[in-house]
């Protein structure tokens, strides 16, 4: 009598991300509101905006304030920041990660601003004395109007037609990441220190020695996903794939966009064609990203985030 023996194999395999991350995407939302954004890690985020922000208005001390603001009636638009705090001596700090490029970006950052200008309005006899308010925007992609500056670091205020500061208690601050590209070696200042850890932080296997410093203490321990709880492990994962998500729509939509713009431009090939063929391209694209981003499950407030489109104008595409 023969026995006939059947051996099964089961093969196990890990998510590749997990398995090759050890600190989490700085640039994703779980990730920065983990690591700047709650009480806990708060002088992490005051070490950073003390490298960019003016002397006179270095923060000792902050508080974290609500992130949903409304308007001043129920038909006003509401603004969500990633974080917002305020000073010990009142000053007012919007912070927000930008993830993907925005037509009308700028355009947002100055509505945001006006909401905690608002907000410092009393009921009564009133003088209109308003404490500082700065807007910082730390973006995954370069302006287009920026690609022939070297700049990363990009200060604006209200100035006359001399050049003169007209009103210095309103600040717009634009990082933009993609512009940095020290290595580990070329390390320098402070700001470069904190620069790398935006822009590589998840492709570190180990702490470089160049962060061996105690403020980056915290930051790597909180950053390690060994660490985190199931729940926290979940909501990383949800944040990353979304934030992989709108990279790769965005991405795609864009290059196969304007590549349809160039060749219908040159076909015609006059320069108002090709201006005109451009234009289109980009109009394509620009439905394309809202097609994929309502394909892929993204809330219309969300795609409307990334598009510099209303919630009307995505609801009608």
């Amino acid at each position: 009598m023969s026995v006939r023996v059947i051996t099964f194999y089961l093969m196990v395999t890990e998510d590749s991300n997990q398995s090759e991350e050890k600190y989490i995407n700085i640039l994703t939302d779980f990730g920065f509101k983990k690591l700047l954004g709650t009480e806990p890690n708060k002088y992490l985020l005051r070490d950073f905006l003390n490298l960019i922000l003016p002397e006179q208005h270095q923060i000792k001390d902050l508080t974290y304030k609500k992130t949903e603001n409304l308007g001043n009636t129920p038909l006003d638009r509401k603004a969500i920041f990633d974080i917002y705090c305020e000073s010990e001596t009142g000053e007012k700090f919007i912070v927000e990660v930008q993830k993907a490029k925005q037509n009308y970006f700028k355009d947002r950052s100055i509505y945001y601003a006006t909401f905690p200008i608002q907000e410092q309005a009393k009921k009564g006899d009133w003088n209109f004395k308003l404490s500082s308010v700065y807007t910082v925007g730390i973006l995954d992609f370069i302006f287009e109007d920026h690609k022939k500056d070297e700049n990363l670091l990009h200060y604006v205020e209200l100035k006359n037609q001399d050049c003169k500061v007209f009103y210095d208690k309103l600040k717009f601050i634009y990082l933009e990441l993609p512009k940095f590209e020290k290595t580990e070696e070329e390390l320098e200042s402070h700001l470069d220190k904190w620069l790398f850890v935006l822009t590589h932080l998840s492709e570190l296997s180990s702490r470089p020695v160049a962060l061996e410093e105690k403020i980056f203490d915290k930051l790597f321990a909180a950053a390690e996903i060994a660490r985190f709880s199931p729940e926290e492990r979940q909501a990383y994962e949800t944040s990353l794939k979304y934030y992989r998500d709108i990279k790769n729509v965005v991405d795609t939509s864009l290059e196969e966009g304007l590549k349809k713009g160039m060749e219908e431009g040159l076909k015609k090939g006059l320069q108002k064609g090709r201006e005109e063929g451009i234009q289109k391209g980009r109009e394509e694209t620009l439905k394309e990203v809202v097609r994929s981003m309502k394909l892929a499950g993204f809330a219309n407030s969300d795609i409307a985030k990334y598009t510099g489109l209303s919630e009307s104008e995505v609801e009608q595409l």
